[in-house]
């Protein structure tokens, strides 16, 4: 009888044991395809499993010895039960994201933020007035806290912005930020919308050291056609200087000096043709972008690089999931038509990522927005 209980763990820690290399030995590939890329991933999740994996190979050693033992009479009758304990979940670090909010709301406006912008050399030229709006708060995901307003878009009509700031940003009063703007695949939306777990990819690239803060700007998406992003990327016009953005974000939050060395471009799904279009346009406004999952048309957007203004080169990751084949394609023919195009494409900086892979779609997308939320952050901190 006590050999047959001591069956069903000792199977139960061999299988778990076995699923958990695996899983191991698959972090571990990928890791080593980033580092092709020059993409850091994470660690952690590789050494929890190997971690489990041996823990559950000592306890198969030992149920196996148990096994052996009762088969000859060694067991006695006190047979003790294994011990249990429950993973710790530390919630510090969100408690102290929710209870700075207020004080994130009072720092909002800086004093100095038109002057520090007007006065930064490089920087792109400015028409807009330099006018602090009211922003709301609206949540904290991803560690951080949301905020709301209206902001004037390029067509002088008001639109629904919304801007998530790091946790940084309340526990470190005196420091600015560089910003990334997120664009919408859907007219009248805001990118959050449609990708909800985008803050949550952020921030846990935050949480795990593997980048640096920055505030993150989703605008509202244009109306007047159904696929905003694919209009910005087969005209090359479509991509305005939202000079009234950038300026009431600067006024309003404690940004770094609008220009290349602080703004990026990112896009996920259908919003990453925007990204790419706004990243080859205007590399004098974002010196780096990231589009993830997207599909792209090669010619229009090498169109777009060719006529973007001299003297800069865009900086630009592409990154797709492993099961992604579209994706990838997709990828790599653009990166394939900017090389071989005119003027300023070819000497845009393309990398693609494409080491990518988990149990579900829901997570390989949180795992890609980490990745461009770490390329984003490295290429600015290089551009600065």
């Amino acid at each position: 009888m006590v050999r047959s209980l001591l069956v069903i763990p000792l199977l139960a820690a061999a299988l778990g044991g076995i699923w958990l290399a695996r899983g191991a030995l698959q972090r571990w590939r990928d890791l080593r395809a980033a580092e092709t890329y020059e993409l850091a991933g994470d660690r952690w999740p590789m050494l929890v499993r190997a971690g489990g994996a041996m823990v559950c190979g000592v306890c198969v050693t030992g149920l196996t010895l148990l096994t052996a033992l009762g088969a000859f009479g060694g067991l006695g009758r006190g047979d003790r039960q294994p011990d249990r304990s429950e993973p710790v979940v530390d919630t510090a670090g969100a408690d102290a994201g929710a209870a700075g909010g207020a004080a994130v709301r009072q720092q909002a406006v800086p004093p100095a933020a038109t002057e520090s912008a007007a006065a930064a050399p490089g920087t792109a030229a400015t028409t807009a007035p330099a006018v602090a709006s009211r922003f709301d708060s609206v949540g904290h995901p991803g560690g951080g806290e949301l905020l709301q307003s209206a902001v004037l878009g390029p067509d002088g009509r008001p639109r629904n912005v919304r801007v998530w700031l790091p946790p940084q940003y309340a526990k470190e009063p005196n420091a600015r930020f560089p910003v990334v703007v997120m664009h919408a695949a859907a007219p009248r939306k805001t990118a959050d919308a449609e990708v909800p777990d985008v803050f949550e990819g952020i921030g846990s690239a935050l949480q795990t050291g593997k980048s640096r803060p920055f505030i993150l700007v989703a605008p509202e998406a244009p109306n007047g056609t159904a696929h905003p992003c694919e209009l910005v990327a087969a005209a090359p016009a479509a991509v305005a200087d939202d000079a009234a953005l950038r300026t009431t974000i600067a006024a309003s939050f404690r940004t770094l000096p609008p220009g290349p060395a602080s703004w990026g471009a990112l896009g996920v799904e259908g919003g990453a043709p925007c990204a790419a279009a706004a990243g080859l346009a205007r590399p004098d406004l974002y010196g780096a972008a990231a589009a993830v999952s997207g599909r792209y048309d090669a010619a229009a957007l090498t169109q777009t690089g060719a006529e973007a203004p001299t003297g800069s080169a865009a900086k630009l990751l592409l990154a797709a999931a492993k099961a992604d084949a579209a994706g990838l394609d997709a990828a790599r023919k653009l990166q394939a038509s900017l090389k071989a195009g005119p003027g300023p494409a070819a000497k845009a900086e393309v990398r693609i990522s494409d080491n990518v892979q988990d149990f579900t779609p829901d997570r390989e997308r949180l795992r890609l927005v980490r990745q461009a939320a770490q390329f984003l952050a490295e290429a600015l901190a290089k551009s600065s």
